[in-house]
């Protein structure tokens, strides 16, 4: 079972940045790593996704609210994905989560929703204060 560790959760104030850090046990496969995926969850909200990176060619993709703002990326050697957040907004604050897509989809890539992930890390925190 891959196990998932975030870190690099903060207070910040509206405008500034943080990196968040999902350190990665194990591989999907021989020499491929997961599809990794960042979900925000927003006080009172539902998990929502915000960034994910696949494991086949390091392909990206971004939720429109951080477009532009948001970087996700992969350290292999590391076997660790950062989700660089730049910007920040008040509406960026709450609880981030790296995921892995479940068994019996093709955890090299990237899944929709939710529902389509079985591994979490425990979250870590961000604060968008003043």
């Amino acid at each position: 079972q891959v196990q998932l560790a975030e870190s690099g959760g903060g207070s910040v104030q509206p405008g500034g940045s943080l990196r968040l850090s999902c350190a990665v046990s194990g591989f999907a496969s021989a020499n491929n790593f997961y599809a990794i995926h960042w979900f925000h969850q927003a006080p009172g909200k539902e998990r929502e996704g915000v960034a994910c990176i696949n494991g086949l060619d390091e392909n990206t993709q971004y939720a429109d609210s951080v477009k532009d703002r948001f970087i996700v990326s992969r350290d292999k050697a590391k076997n660790t994905v950062y989700l660089q957040m730049n910007n920040l907004k008040y509406e960026d604050a709450g609880v981030y989560y790296c995921a892995v897509p479940r068994s019996g989809l093709i955890q090299v890539m990237c899944a929709v929703a939710p529902y389509d992930y079985d591994s979490w890390g425990q979250g870590t925190q961000v604060i968008v204060s003043s």
